[in-house]
């Protein structure tokens, strides 16, 4: 896929760099989960206009990006306070995956931070890499509104609960048959 690029790169460095960055203000930001529990996989889609991008996660860490959602703008209405309008919030339409879905990257690190020229939450998404080849790693930033942000976050939490049941024993997830749970060594298969 080639993502339109209107920027003006100067060296042989940033027009490399351009080949390996997407920015993205989104029209259109969610988090899916597509296939059975326990088989399931993460994706991420964010849309301009007709363009969009799909990124793979793991389960772990779409948790962790809505509840930093959560922060952020729990820190932001503090900071830079502004209610959020109903209209800011994205139709329930808007948070399903929409075809075709090919996947660019899998995420490693992921990063927040705010725009405040633009009043818009930054999300920083760098490709997975091994370690040797980090400099070469793509990134996606996408800037979405606080309302997107707002509805992203109890989607994803919504998305997360869909999965297996989680065992009060031992915390690990239990798989439909039921798990021999650690915490009674085996011996007791819990359901």
């Amino acid at each position: 896929m080639e993502w339109p690029d209107n920027r003006h790169y100067g060296g042989d460095e940033d027009r490399e760099m351009a080949n390996r960055t997407f920015d993205i203000h989104s029209t259109r930001i969610t988090v899916e989960a597509v296939g059975a529990p326990g088989q399931r996989v993460f994706l991420l889609q964010a849309s301009e206009g007709d363009a969009s991008i799909t990124l793979k996660m793991e389960k772990q860490q779409a948790a962790v990006l809505a509840v930093s959602i959560d922060r952020m703008l729990e820190d932001l209405a503090e900071q830079f306070p502004r209610e959020i309008a109903r209209s800011e919030e994205p139709l329930a339409s808007d948070l399903m995956l929409r075809e075709p879905i090919e996947v660019l990257f899998v995420v490693g690190q992921m990063g927040m931070g705010y725009d405040r020229s633009e009043d818009a939450l930054v999300l920083v998404l760098q490709e997975l890499t091994a370690e040797e080849d980090r400099d070469s790693a793509r990134v996606a930033r996408i800037w979405a509104t606080r309302g997107q942000m707002k509805a992203l976050s109890r989607h994803i939490q919504e998305v997360v609960a869909r999965g297996r049941p989680i065992c009060a024993l031992c915390g690990e997830p239990i798989d439909p048959e039921g798990h021999f749970c650690p915490k009674s060594n085996g011996r007791e298969r819990v359901n």
